[in-house]
């Protein structure tokens, strides 16, 4: 769970529609709509973004052949949608790591933003992906 960047004490809840801000409650919402943030403001702190993957390497992701044919896949694509609207996105994610499709799309994403021939998690894949 991420925190809220107006307050920083707070799980955050909410985004902001404009900018994507996150935030936990009205008055954290209107405190952020009176004082002007940027990207810098966001990301002042080492640990909200010492597990980001940078913006280059995230792009990297749509040159990925091998990405784009799992996400053909109905399935892997529920999946994903399930677990972007799910509320406690932390058991989402745990409960598809067992799923050997979702192993293998996050293994694939590891390698393009790794850039590095990282072996599957799971026996018997493949890695020549």
């Amino acid at each position: 769970m991420q925190i809220c960047n107006v307050c920083r004490d707070e799980p955050s809840k909410y985004r902001c529609p404009t900018c994507q801000i996150r935030y936990c409650s009205l008055g954290c919402y209107k405190t952020h709509k009176v004082e002007p943030w940027n990207v810098d403001d966001i990301l002042q702190k080492e640990e909200d973004y010492i597990d980001k993957v940078p913006l280059q390497k995230l792009q990297l992701l749509s040159q990925s052949e091998e990405l784009r044919g799992l996400l053909r896949n109905p399935h892997l694509r529920q999946l994903l949608r399930s677990i972007d609207s799910a509320a406690n996105k932390d058991e989402m994610m745990k409960a598809a790591m067992q799923e050997p499709l979702f192993v293998e799309f996050s293994d694939e994403c590891l390698k393009v933003v790794e850039n590095d021939q990282r072996k599957p998690s799971r026996p018997g894949a493949s890695e020549d992906l």
